[in-house]
């Protein structure tokens, strides 16, 4: 695990609700020591933390955007990404779409399907 890998994270989806996996994610990454910013529509705090109603709504750029919506909204992640210049995207299991995978790589954005957080060692 190396927490210094990505300047900074967007977790979109992030939930209030600590048995969703929104929630989880930001917690066990901010208790890791990774550079993490929450995003949900409905904006709010979460462990003390704002929660961005947006990408564009943040202050700086993520480096990654991690994906914990349901695949239906992930498209339109990928073409705010798109929009805001990002070009990586983790697709977190339950999260990823044809559409979407197809819109990411005719946008050039870099995208992986797989669990973050399994990946890096913080599950």
């Amino acid at each position: 695990m190396n927490p210094g890998e990505y300047s900074l994270i967007a977790v979109v989806g992030v939930s209030d609700d600590a048995s969703k996996y929104g929630h989880k994610i930001f917690r066990d990454l901010l208790n890791a020591g990774y550079p993490v910013k929450g995003v949900n529509p409905k904006g709010g705090f979460v462990l003390g933390h704002n929660i961005y109603k947006s990408l564009s709504e943040m202050e700086s750029r993520p480096e990654l955007v991690i994906t914990v919506v349901p695949p239906s909204a992930t498209v339109g992640v990928v073409e705010e990404c798109n929009k805001l210049g990002i070009k990586n995207v983790w697709l977190q299991p339950g999260s990823e779409s044809a559409e979407a995978l197809e819109k990411a790589g005719s946008y050039g954005i870099k995208t992986i399907t797989a669990c973050f957080m399994v990946a890096k060692d913080v599950w």
